[in-house]
């Protein structure tokens, strides 16, 4: 799982994904092949309803026809579990490990991690979830710790690595958060972090490409879009606040080799042509990358800004406080 520096990776040889759940009107099979049409050789896939659902009839056999449609693509794979109705119909990502009863979340993540290793997959990512209020702080974080604990003993069995992801307005919304829970955790080996990019921006105190190479020994998956500092929206490259060319020198800096996934959950409407758009926009910025007066400039932007402060320039954005280990903030959050 460690990340090794490779001084021979350029930033135009990282690997972009797409994901599916920006693909939600879509077949799953004609979205892995507009996917792989454009492209990209991977694809973040979101177990869901209309997208592989672990509790339906069959799975084992559709499990291995999605198997033999990566392959036939050539697309690698990461499995997402951040459906938002698949467990309760009535509630978005209910129940969560936070919840009173996370019996069925566990279970899901179990399925996920034996989905995960039937693919192939290079990580499986989850979350913590957001604590419901009549949970207190303590019990929240002891009932995550609880349920983190059986997913890393099913991801051990299994070989695969997991991605914990730092999701705002979560318990654990931050690398701090992250860093705190693999201590509870006993640091143990397949408790990797995916690394959402727009996350960064959004409240992280440090710039963009310090994130990653701050995690970089435990990065088991990247996802990115653009973003805005304090204002948790996915957005489509280019119309946030994020200069991408040092975050992909960065990536390739600390040899990551990993899926970057584009996360666009609320794109599908328009999904083809979002991916197109993607795509170019990020080969581009890998290109820009490359040049070394480009990588110069851009390094002296990212050192002299204040800390959280992206090298491009910044629009209005509430202004945030310093992380905290269990946050407990109200921020504003669409997931």
């Amino acid at each position: 799982m460690t990340a090794r520096p490779d001084p021979a990776l350029r930033p135009t040889d990282l690997r972009f994904g797409y994901g599916t759940n920006g693909f939600a009107n879509h077949r799953l099979d004609d979205a892995l092949a507009v996917i792989a049409d454009l492209g990209y050789p991977g694809v973040a896939l979101t177990l869901d309803h209309d997208h592989l659902d672990p509790f339906a009839p069959a799975l084992a056999r559709r499990v291995a026809a999605v198997r033999r449609r990566l392959a036939d693509l050539g697309l690698g794979v990461v499995i997402e579990t951040g459906a938002r109705y698949l467990l309760d119909p009535w509630h978005k990502h209910a129940p969560t490990l936070l919840h009173d009863d996370p019996t069925r979340r566990v279970e899901f993540l179990r399925r996920a991690v034996r989905i995960g290793a039937d693919l192939g997959a290079e990580a499986v990512s989850f979350w913590a979830g957001v604590r419901p209020e009549r949970v207190a702080p303590a019990a929240a974080w002891d009932r995550l710790v609880a349920g983190c604990a059986a997913v890393v003993d099913a991801a051990d069995a299994a070989g695969v690595p997991l991605g914990f992801e730092p999701e705002p307005g979560m318990l654990v919304e931050d690398i701090a958060g992250w860093r705190r829970l693999r201590a509870a955790l006993g640091d143990p080996r397949a408790f990797g972090i995916t690394l959402d990019i727009g996350h960064c921006r959004c409240l992280e105190p440090q710039p963009v490409p310090a994130c990653v190479l701050d995690v970089a020994e435990h990065l088991v998956n990247v996802q990115i879009d653009d973003m805005r500092r304090g204002v948790h929206e996915h957005l489509e490259f280019g119309t946030g606040e994020i200069d991408f060319p040092p975050v992909l020198r960065a990536l390739a800096d600390v040899g990551y080799r990993g899926l970057v996934a584009v996360e666009l959950p609320r794109h599908s409407h328009a999904a083809p042509a979002v991916a197109a758009r993607s795509i170019d926009f990020l080969r581009a910025a890998a290109t820009r990358a490359e040049a070394p007066a480009h990588a110069e400039a851009s390094a002296h932007a990212e050192t002299s800004a204040p800390a959280g402060v992206s090298a491009r320039p910044a629009r209005a954005a509430a202004p945030r406080s310093a992380p905290t280990d269990i946050p407990d903030r109200k921020a504003a959050v669409r997931m």
